[in-house]
C-alpha cells in the first residue's frame, strides 16, 4: 500500500472547487432536492479525473480512444453534472433544469439521457462489474484507455463488489481503477454505526489489487495516485473524504445525505457556506 496523502482534510479548496460547488446549489436550488452530501465528499476526484487525468473531448462524447468513468455511487450525480457543465458537455443553465419533468438531469445519471454520462447507475453494487467488463473488453482489443469506476463506502456493503473485485484481480485488469470515495458515512449515520468498513487498504491488497491511501480532497494528491499505476495489476485508490465538504452545516452530516424538500432559505444559507 502506498500513501499519497499530504494535509488534512480541512484544507481550503481553490477557486474550481468553489464554483464547482456552487453549480452544485444552483441545481439544488430549482430543484428542491437532491443528494447534496455524496456530491461534495466526490467534487474533487471527478473534477481532477476530467481536468487532468482522463482522455475525453466533450465535443465527441463517444471519442473512440476516450478512458471511461462509471460513477457507481449514482446518488452523488450532481458531482457529475457539475464537473460536465464545467467542462462544456452541456451548458451550465441546464443545471436549473434538475430533477424536474422531462429534464436530462434526473435524481441518477442515465447513459441515454446525457452526453458524458457512460451507464446508467443508482442500485447500488452495479456500476464496478460493469466497469471490470468494460475494463476486460478494452483490454482484449488491446486499446490504451483506462477505466475510472468510483465507489462509496457505504457501497461496499454490496456482495456484488466484492465478486466484482475478485474477477478483476484473476484476469489481472490493470487498466480498471476503482476509487472508493471513503467519507466514513452514508445515509442513515457513520460506517461504524451501520456497517463497518475496516483495514479496507490491506482488503483490497490481499485480493491482489495495487492499493493508494490520498486525500481525497487534494488535487495534488488525487493526480499523483490517478496516474502513478504499476505493477500489471488492478487498482484501487482509497480517497479519504468529508461528506458535504465545503459546506459547513452539510459536513459529516446524515441529514444532507439527501433531502426531498430544500427551502430557498436553505440553498442561500448555504451559499454563504460555501464561498
Amino acid at each position: 500500500m502506498v500513501s499519497c496523502r499530504s494535509g488534512a482534510l480541512s484544507e481550503v479548496l481553490n477557486s474550481r472547487s468553489i464554483e464547482l460547488r456552487h453549480m452544485v446549489l444552483e441545481a439544488i436550488s430549482s430543484s428542491g432536492r437532491g443528494h447534496l452530501g455524496p456530491a461534495l465528499s466526490s467534487l474533487e476526484i471527478i473534477s481532477t479525473l476530467y481536468d487532468s487525468v482522463m482522455t475525453h473531448n466533450p465535443a465527441i462524447p463517444t471519442l473512440a480512444n476516450r478512458d471511461v468513468f462509471i460513477l457507481s455511487k449514482g446518488h452523488g450525480c450532481l458531482a457529475q453534472y457539475a464537473v460536465l457543465a464545467q467542462h462544456g458537455y452541456f451548458a451550465r443553465e441546464e443545471l436549473k433544469t434538475f430533477c424536474s419533468f422531462e429534464s436530462r438531469l434526473g435524481g441518477h445519471p442515465e447513459w441515454h439521457n446525457l452526453p458524458g454520462v457512460e451507464f446508467s447507475t443508482g442500485s447500488l453494487g452495479h456500476g464496478l462489474a460493469v466497469g471490470v467488463g468494460v475494463a476486460k473488453a478494452i483490454g482484449m482489443k488491446n486499446e490504451k484507455r483506462n477505466v475510472f469506476v468510483l465507489l462509496g463506502d457505504g457501497e461496499l456493503g454490496e456482495g456484488s463488489i466484492w465478486e466484482s473485485i475478485m474477477h478483476a484481480s484473476k484476469h489481472q485488469i490493470s487498466n480498471l481503477k476503482v476509487i472508493i470515495d471513503h467519507n466514513d458515512m452514508q445515509a442513515f449515520g457513520s460506517l461504524q454505526e451501520v456497517l463497518p468498513q475496516k483495514n479496507l487498504a490491506e482488503r483490497f491488497q490481499s485480493f491482489g489489487f495495487t492499493c493508494y491511501e490520498v486525500n481525497g480532497h487534494s488535487r495534488r494528491d488525487l493526480i499523483q495516485a490517478l496516474t502513478n499505476f504499476e505493477g500489471g495489476k488492478p487498482v484501487a485508490i482509497i480517497a479519504h473524504t468529508i461528506k458535504g465538504k465545503g459546506i459547513t452545516p452539510a459536513e459529516n452530516s446524515a441529514k444532507w445525505h439527501h433531502k426531498a424538500k430544500i427551502s430557498t432559505d436553505e440553498v442561500n444559507t448555504l451559499l454563504g457556506f460555501g464561498r
